[in-house]
């Protein structure tokens, strides 16, 4: 079989391969989607757990799991197989991904928070194996600047595919799968156990990783440890943070809020995700389009901006009108779509600067700290907005009775935190430095070096060749 990668540096990667490659973030954002939004309802409201030990657990494990991260990426790096280093790393995550998506979406009638902070940890753990993999494995894939922005870009939008399939189940199913409720997890469950083989295979045997041609070293602990005061990737995950406390504080109250603030039934709240999620098949090429002209971090700028106002005009939309809602909804998530692309790109950016100047290929490590940033900020978003919803009176069991006092609090924990977060993300790239053309110098010079150690290495076994007497035999 061809290689179809062949080469990346050199030109562009064909849509096929992008698309097969991608493919793999179906299943994995409709966990995401599930795990982030509709988990904490499920077990809260149809499973009877108090919220604020729902958000314990939610709260313990991420922090736990910011751990996991760092040791995976750490052992990423230093792998070396002719299957590739994230290939194989991806392929062996995903079937503990789909054991731990049976049984965390399939709790006994008795599970309390014992059970959830076990399977959150498993389920945690195959996550971070699986994300942190993809998207070292993209890096290697496309090396090019403009060419990472294309294929993040891809992911992100193949990736609402699975999202907006997830939310269309009702009316796919005639209501009989509706995320919203309990006695659906368990469906859901086997429909994202089902996909994952096809989207596995799809990956791995149509987008083969290429080994690094420059590793020439092995990186330490203390080269790990300085990767974290490196100037540009201190900035990023910083910015990320932010990026990801923003939004992240609306997600596990989104239900809580469109059903008893803004007087949606619950059907329609997981309508709503719809135009919110499927802005980014529009917006992700569009970023990815913007960031080829303005460059990644200019164009995160305006997607903040944008994001603010269109975050502040939902805010003000009257109550359960759908169609208004909608559109805002779709709004807000063509903005949001830009953040997460458009970090990884650069994230991609930074590690090629890191190898160039040490000779350490750390893109696993790297993408941990971008992912622990999305972990830690879930888990303090949880551990925050749940014990104020708590603290004003809010009932989240299915059909509570919930005073004005509390649905007001509810309104105000999705008000403002989101737009001033944005907001401040969006300031720490004002004087970032790694644009495009700098990083095509960076490129250049990568280019160079792998060129001629891989010419060293074919000419490494002629080294030991002597001439035999007389000038005419070779002998070892």
């Amino acid at each position: 079989m061809s290689n179809p990668t062949a080469g990346p540096a050199a030109g562009r990667l064909s849509t096929p391969t992008i698309f097969a490659f991608a493919s793999a973030g179906i299943p994995a954002v409709m966990l995401q989607l599930i795990l982030s939004t509709y988990l904490p309802r499920f077990y809260a409201g149809h499973l009877g757990i108090a919220l604020t030990a729902v958000a314990g657990a939610v709260a313990l494990v991420r922090l736990i799991d910011i751990g996991f991260d760092l040791v995976i990426g750490f052992g990423m790096d230093r792998t070396r197989t002719r299957f590739g280093r994230y290939r194989l790393w991806f392929a062996l995550g995903v079937p503990l991904l789909a054991y731990a998506t049976y049984k965390i979406l399939n709790p006994p009638a008795d599970a309390g928070v014992s059970y959830l902070i076990t399977w959150l940890l498993i389920i945690y753990t195959g996550t971070s194996i699986v994300t942190l993999s993809h998207a070292a494995w993209a890096a290697a894939l496309a090396t090019g600047y403009n060419e990472r922005s294309r294929i993040y870009g891809w992911m992100q939008a193949v990736g609402v595919i699975g999202s907006v399939s997830l939310l269309m189940t009702p009316i796919l199913t005639h209501g009989a799968i509706q995320p919203g409720k309990g006695e659906s997890m368990s469906a859901i469950a086997w429909i994202i156990i089902g996909l994952l083989p096809f989207t596995t295979a799809a990956s791995v045997f149509f987008a083969p990783e290429k080994p690094a041609a420059t590793d020439h070293k092995a990186a330490g602990l203390k080269d790990y440890l300085a990767v974290f005061t490196t100037p540009g990737m201190f900035r990023l995950v910083l910015a990320d943070l932010c990026l990801v406390l923003g939004p992240g504080t609306t997600s596990p109250i989104y239900i809580f809020f469109f059903h008893d603030a803004k007087g949606f039934p619950i059907k329609e709240v997981s309508l709503l995700l719809i135009p919110y999620i499927g802005a980014g098949l529009l917006g992700a090429p569009i970023w990815a389009r913007i960031a080829q002209r303005l460059g990644k971090h200019r164009t995160l700028q305006v997607a903040c901006v944008c994001y603010a106002i269109c975050q502040t005009v939902l805010m003000a939309l009257p109550k359960a009108e759908f169609a208004m809602t909608a559109a805002g909804m779709f709004a807000v998530g063509f903005c949001t779509s830009a953040f997460v692309l458009l970090i990884r790109a650069m994230v991609a950016d930074i590690s090629d600067q890191i190898r160039l100047e040490t000779g350490q290929n750390q893109a696993g490590l790297l993408y941990a700290l971008v992912t622990v940033t999305q972990k830690f900020g879930s888990s303090i978003t949880v551990a925050i907005v749940f014990p104020i919803l708590a603290a004003v009176g809010y009932n989240a069991k299915d059909e509570a009775m919930n005073t004005a006092a509390a649905i007001q609090g509810l309104e105000m924990c999705y008000l403002f935190a989101p737009i001033i977060l944005v907001l401040v993300g969006g300031a720490l790239f004002f004087g970032y430095k790694l644009d495009k053309d700098r990083h095509a110098d960076i490129r250049q010079q990568l280019d160079a070096r792998d060129a001629a150690l891989t010419e060293a290495l074919e000419l490494e076994p002629l080294a030991g060749l002597s001439t035999g007497p007389g000038g005419t035999a070779p002998v070892r």
